[in-house]
């Protein structure tokens, strides 16, 4: 299962995650997600299904079904990992999140549009 573990790292890497931080927001232990992405041990489905939501990718991607590695643009990649730590938040932290950025966006005068 070799595309499978380097697949993992590639997925993280590109979000800017360790591989601690993806065994913790997927509630494995760093051993058991180690076992993965080291090739030793292959994940069930659930777990698989588990990993790819946080890692927000495909399964067909992460076992390397999907040959086309296309190139994302800056703002998808920062969309990307966005994504990635707000499935890893509680919903009072989104709810702070929330307030944080739409302070953001009426300092710098950007809340409607890009």
């Amino acid at each position: 299962m070799e595309p499978f573990s380097a697949n993992l790292k590639r997925r993280a890497e590109q979000l800017g995650i360790s591989n601690a931080e993806v065994a913790r927001r997927t509630g494995l232990s760093d051993r058991r997600y180690g076992n993965y992405v080291s090739g030793a041990r292959e994940p069930d489905l659930a777990t698989l299904v588990r990993i790819a939501t946080i890692l927000g990718t495909s399964v067909d991607e992460l076992l390397g079904l999907r040959n086309e590695e296309r190139v994302r643009s800056a703002d998808e990649v920062f969309q990307e990992r966005i994504s990635a730590a707000l499935r890893a938040l509680h919903q009072e932290d989104l709810a702070r999140l929330v307030v944080m950025i739409e302070a953001l966006a009426k300092a710098t005068g950007t809340s409607g549009s890009r």
